[in-house]
């Protein structure tokens, strides 16, 4: 007696070993299942699928996340401002003592010494702003991309996107401080407030203080 099998389709009985149905013409041979391939432990990187508009799977590499960015805060950038301050004083010192010297050696000798005490008070000034500008600019738009102070903290100034700013944007930040100042100092107190720790002179500049 032979064997036969009914057709899942239409019903219709065909003999054993048919390939095709003799009712509907549909195959019988059932098609082979996918079987999915397991991720071992040899340590390649797994594959995620998401679903697309067209609602397919498709196949995306997963991500480290970015380690997060620290600002330097209002107190740790007035303590490196201080330690910059008492530097450049240094350098400026001695100019002002060669001058005070020689105002005192005219009093001493009779000589007035009132013009050589101006003269010398001008030109501290001007050393200190003229060597404050440059010590700043300089340093920040370097290879270090702080000062001396900031350097301490683990500090850097840069651009919006974290890479080394200019000269000329260095020079326009270290003047921008003086609108920090005449607000009342509140350019500088917008550090404590800001998402980004940033000072009116950051903002008006587009820099910011990063920290390792």
């Amino acid at each position: 007696m032979n064997e036969t099998f009914f057709c899942n389709k239409c019903g219709a009985q065909n003999s054993a070993g048919a390939q095709f149905c003799n009712g509907c013409g549909a195959p019988t041979s059932p098609t082979p299942a996918v079987t999915p391939i397991a991720v071992g432990s040899s340590g390649a990187t797994p594959v995620n699928f998401a679903p697309s508009s067209s609602g397919s799977a498709l196949p995306y590499r997963a991500l480290a996340p970015l380690a997060g960015v620290g600002y330097g805060g209002f107190w740790i950038r007035v303590v490196a401002a201080v330690i910059d301050a008492i530097l450049l004083r240094i350098v400026v010192a001695p100019i002002h003592l060669i001058f005070g010297g020689l105002g005192l050696a005219g009093t001493l000798s009779g000589l007035p010494h009132l013009p050589l005490a101006v003269l010398g008070g001008g030109i501290t000034i001007i050393a200190s702003v003229f060597g404050s500008w440059l010590y700043e600019a300089f340093m920040e738009s370097s290879s270090y991309q702080a000062t001396l102070g900031k350097m301490i903290f683990g500090m850097k100034v840069t651009n919006l996107n974290g890479n080394r700013i200019s000269f000329e944007r260095a020079t326009g930040r270290h003047f921008a401080k003086w609108l920090s100042a005449m607000s009342l100092c509140i350019g500088y107190i917008m550090v404590g407030f800001t998402e980004h720790k940033q000072g009116l002179h950051d903002l008006l500049a587009g820099t910011l203080v990063r920290r390792s």
